[in-house]
C-alpha cells in the first residue's frame, strides 16, 4: 500500500480501522509540522521558548490523538476537504494551553528515549545539520539493510516501523505502544528499541572493521 498517494480523510481512516504501522508513520511525516507549528506559536505566547518543552507537548499531542482507541480521529466528521488539519491544530494548542494552566506538567518527559545509536548514526536518522545528504540516504539505506537482517520476518514490518517512528519521526515509546497495530505495552516497545538499536550497533561496527580504511560504507565517501 502507498500511504503517501491517500487523502488525509483516507489516511486518518486507515491508521483508525487497520492501525498498520506504516499508516502511523505516513500519518506523523504528514502532520507533525501543523502540530509542531501550533504547539510553538502556543509556548510563544507564554513567553517560552524551550525546546525540550516544544517537544514535550508534541509528544503530548500524539499521546491525547492515540488515546481511548483514536477517539479523537474515529469521532472526527470532516466537513471540508483537509478539515484534519483543524483539528489537528485544535488537539495541539489544547496540549498546551493546558501545559501552562499545570494540567501536564507531571507527564512531562514521560517515555522519553534512553537507547542511542552511535553519535554520528543517530545524526543521520535526526536529519541534523553537517552531514551531506548523499552520505545520510546512504547510510539511511544501509540501517535499514541492517534491521531487515536482524529482524525475524513475522515482525520485520512492525520492528522496523517502530525503529524508524522513535528514531526518525521523534515518537516517544508511550505514544508508539498506543498505536493499535503495534500490539506492545511501552516496556515491549522500549525493549524492542534497545534490541534493535544493539543489533544495528553491532553490525556497522562490524562493516567498519571490514572496511580498509576502518570505515564503514557511508562513512568512506
Amino acid at each position: 500500500m502507498n500511504w503517501t498517494s491517500l487523502t488525509s480523510e483516507e489516511l486518518i481512516g486507515a491508521c483508525v480501522e487497520t492501525g498498520d504501522p506504516a499508516a502511523w508513520e505516513e500519518f506523523v511525516r504528514r502532520f507533525r509540522p501543523v502540530i509542531a507549528g501550533t504547539v510553538m506559536r502556543t509556548v510563544r505566547r507564554f513567553g517560552e521558548r524551550a525546546p525540550e518543552l516544544i517537544d514535550d507537548l508534541i509528544q503530548e499531542t500524539y499521546l491525547k490523538i492515540c488515546a481511548n482507541r483514536c477517539r479523537i480521529l474515529r469521532e472526527f466528521k470532516p466537513q471540508a476537504a483537509e478539515a484534519v488539519f483543524g483539528l489537528l491544530k485544535t488537539v495541539a494548542f489544547s496540549v498546551a494551553q493546558d501545559h501552562f494552566r499545570g494540567d501536564l506538567a507531571a507527564k512531562r518527559g514521560a517515555g522519553r528515549r534512553e537507547a542511542t545509536l552511535e553519535t554520528y548514526t543517530e545524526s543521520a536518522v535526526a536529519g541534523r545539520e553537517g552531514l551531506p545528504q548523499v552520505e545520510r540516504e546512504i547510510l539511511l539505506r544501509e540501517i535499514d539493510e541492517h534491521l531487515a537482517a536482524v529482524t525475524e520476518p513475522a515482525a520485520r514490518g512492525r520492528d522496523r516501523q517502530i525503529f524508524w517512528l522513535y528514531y526518525r519521526h521523534g515518537m516517544t515509546t508511550r505514544a508508539i505502544a498506543l498505536i493499535p497495530g503495534i500490539g506492545l505495552t511501552q516496556k515491549g516497545v522500549e525493549s524492542a528499541i534497545q534490541r534493535l538499536t544493539n543489533h544495528v550497533r553491532a553490525r556497522l561496527a562490524e562493516v567498519k572493521l571490514r572496511s580498509p580504511e576502518g570505515k564503514s560504507s557511508a562513512t568512506s565517501l
